[in-house]
């Protein structure tokens, strides 16, 4: 089965041909046009968000179909994000989906944004299957999942404030940096002293019940807002202030997936979201994880918002049967299909 998939949550329009046979899902062609207008606002503008996928949606399918030396009378389904996600945003991609389903007759389905990290990886490694325990963590959500398999997601912690990516950005602004902070934050970091500051790991030690796989950002955010604050030379402090967030946030997220790893007794662990794009999360987790688990994370193009992972995740459940009609809607709060507690898991 091909399947065109297009994903427009937020500030990227992407669209990209996947094939499923076999079992095995590939990427053929994918294109993504980032919004860089929101770099000057220091975030994401809602309404020039969806104006920009406006104007964009059309020629950037055209050129992914392109991309995979195909046309639209190959296509064999249909996928888009219908949530969560910015809703003007959402809006734009599931009317245009909705619109060429209806015209071609081709089966229609709305993927969750979040499902679709998971299916990242497997776009490069068709052996990142389930059963896994996974750690979604971009500007919006940070997760910690127990996934038995495919379609199954039980919910092990959450954050009880700021997601990760988004204490990252915050955490940019603090420094003077640039929208998104992410990759610029790496990049010091490198070059900071560890032992220069030293920042609390929230909800890291000593912690029980509910608690236990949760994360929590906001109060390390504010540590740093201090140590701002009190610097007395910024510019020199900077670096430093950088790996001190970095290795507290870091090592709160590499602790809690290796220790879900071994209480759900998997043997792998995916990496997945914006967030994943730093390599030294990757590095730290594959580090701590050797001889428990393998890890599986996509290259940074895949990571960040694409369609090629909306297409990954729609083209196994359209494998599977699975269709919506013309009533699909984008919103911007959705339930994850499949997706329990531990308390209904075990109920």
């Amino acid at each position: 089965m091909r399947v065109l998939a297009l994903e427009t949550s937020c500030d990227e329009t992407s669209a990209a041909v996947v094939r499923r046979e076999g079992g095995v899902t590939t990427l053929e062609g994918m294109t993504i046009l980032s919004q860089d207008v929101h770099r000057i606002f220091g975030g994401v503008v809602p309404e020039l968000a969806s104006r920009a996928h406006l104007a964009t949606v059309g020629p950037v399918v055209d050129d992914a179909l392109r991309a995979a030396g195909c046309t639209m009378a190959e296509i064999e389904g249909i996928a888009v994000t219908n949530g969560p996600g910015l809703m003007g945003a959402l809006l734009v991609g599931v009317t245009w989906a909705k619109t060429v389903a209806w015209r071609t007759g081709l089966p229609l389905l709305g993927v969750h944004h979040l499902e679709g990290h998971l299916f990242a990886p497997t776009l490069e490694d068709p052996t990142a299957e389930p059963p896994f325990v996974a750690l979604l963590v971009s500007g919006g959500h940070t997760m910690l999942l127990d996934v038995p398999q495919w379609g199954e997601y039980r919910l092990l912690g959450e954050t009880r404030d700021d997601a990760a990516g988004e204490a990252f950005d915050k955490v940019g602004a603090l420094l003077g940096l640039d929208y998104p902070a992410g990759a610029a934050i790496e990049k010091l970091a490198a070059t900071g002293d560890p032992k220069r500051f030293s920042f609390p790991r929230p909800l890291l030690k000593g912690v029980t019940g509910a608690d236990h796989y949760a994360f929590s950002f906001s109060g390390l955010k504010t540590a740093v807002l201090r140590a701002v604050q009190k610097s007395d030379d910024l510019v020199r402090d900077t670096p430093h202030l950088a790996r001190a967030f970095q290795d507290a946030a870091i090592e709160v997220m590499v602790a809690k997936t290796l220790q879900a790893t071994r209480d759900c007794d998997r043997q792998l662990i995916v990496l997945g979201g914006g967030v994943a794009c730093n390599r030294t999360l990757a590095t730290a987790m594959r580090h701590a994880a050797e001889g428990v688990a393998r890890v599986a994370v996509a290259s940074p193009r895949l990571n960040t918002d694409n369609a090629a992972m909306i297409g990954a995740a729609g083209a196994w459940r359209l494998a599977n049967g699975e269709r919506h009609g013309f009533d699909l809607e984008a919103r911007d709060s959705i339930a994850f299909p499949g997706l329990h507690s531990p308390a209904e898991a075990s109920s």
